[in-house]
């Protein structure tokens, strides 16, 4: 049986494509473009990360508050040492709270940071429902200026 190709199925070689159709200009315009807007949406992503940090570490700066020891000193008080590093002249609110055995919150108390000097060392009571047998800072936020 002969397979070479007749006359009436030999196919014509293909047309070159249509101009402008495929153009390899029209691709590397379109990457150029991408890229450009990854870069500005990477640049404006940076921006946003770096100022969000820089506030928050402006922020905590002004006011940085530890509990370094405490003591359960009956069923309803908690004795805590509260020192606070701050800037001169700042004053603010400092927030403690203590849990119970169980996990459960049985105190939290708001304390007031004076204006003067640039730390505040003081002990503390703070009173519980049950006995407290952790005191953690939950926070410290100077007052408005």
């Amino acid at each position: 049986m002969d397979h070479s190709p007749t006359p009436e199925t030999r196919t014509a070689p293909p047309a070159a494509p249509p101009a402008g159709r495929y153009s390899r200009a029209d691709d590397r315009t379109a990457d150029r473009r991408l890229r450009v807007a990854a870069a500005v949406c990477g640049v404006l992503f940076l921006g946003l990360i770096a100022w969000l940090g820089s506030s928050y570490l402006l922020r905590e700066t002004r006011m940085n508050g530890t509990v370094p020891t405490f003591q359960a000193v009956s069923d309803t008080e908690l004795q805590l040492q509260l020192s606070v590093r701050k800037s001169a002249g700042t004053s603010g609110v400092c927030t403690v709270r203590s849990q119970g055995t169980d996990g459960s919150v049985v105190g939290q108390s708001d304390f007031q940071v004076p204006a003067a000097g640039s730390s505040y060392d003081q002990v503390v009571t703070l009173r519980t429902t049950a006995r407290g047998t952790t005191a953690e800072l939950l926070g410290c936020t100077p007052d408005k200026e």
